[in-house]
């Protein structure tokens, strides 16, 4: 376990890694898909206030940014108008169930089951931007995914109470941002 106060470390690595990404959609290299980028922004939000209540401290940092950077990576895409927003009948059933997963998540009362309704909505937001990185992988900038990933697992080698509430968003993540990196890089990892 790493001392709680290395989380600032994390927070410089999402820094870097937004400012990346939001230096591409400046520069109109980068499209993000907003139906992924609202349920982001929505879903660790409410993730945080589980955590908090099932007693996490700082080891919250981490989902905490992972609900304010696609925050500001929706409003700027709206204002920048630089989004890809080609909603299909795709989109819209992840984006339906994400909210379903994410309205169930708030009904219950139990944890446990809360925390696996947000995973669940969050991992619903990402098929989409899994489908648009597959077909147009110049269309996602892959260092916040990488940067995102570290700042994880920073988060989860800080965590002092080993509980399934307090772990899983953060084991989630980073197995999710792994899966985006490889799918953005898959022609350099597996070159033939």
């Amino acid at each position: 376990m790493f001392p709680e106060n290395v989380i600032y470390l994390g927070v410089i690595f999402y820094i870097i890694g937004y400012y990346i990404y939001f230096r591409d959609m400046f520069f109109g290299q980068t499209r993000p898909n907003l139906v992924s980028w609202f349920i982001w922004m929505l879903a660790p939000f409410i993730g945080v206030f589980f955590q908090l209540k099932a007693g996490a401290q700082l080891s919250v940092i981490p989902i905490l940014m992972a609900g304010f950077g696609p925050l500001v990576v929706f409003i700027v895409s709206i204002w920048k108008k630089n989004w890809h927003w080609n909603i299909s009948a795709f989109d819209i059933a992840c984006g339906v169930l994400a909210l379903l997963s994410l309205v169930l998540y708030v009904i219950t009362h139990n944890l446990a089951v809360s925390i696996l309704f947000v995973i669940l909505a969050d991992a619903l937001a990402f098929v989409p931007t899994f489908k648009k990185s597959w077909n147009s992988p110049e269309s996602e900038s892959g260092l916040l995914y990488v940067s995102t990933t570290i700042v994880n697992i920073i988060g989860i080698l800080i965590i002092k109470d080993w509980i399934f509430t307090i772990y899983s968003f953060g084991f989630y993540l980073i197995a999710f941002n792994i899966i985006e990196i490889t799918i953005l890089y898959r022609k350099k990892i597996f070159k033939s």
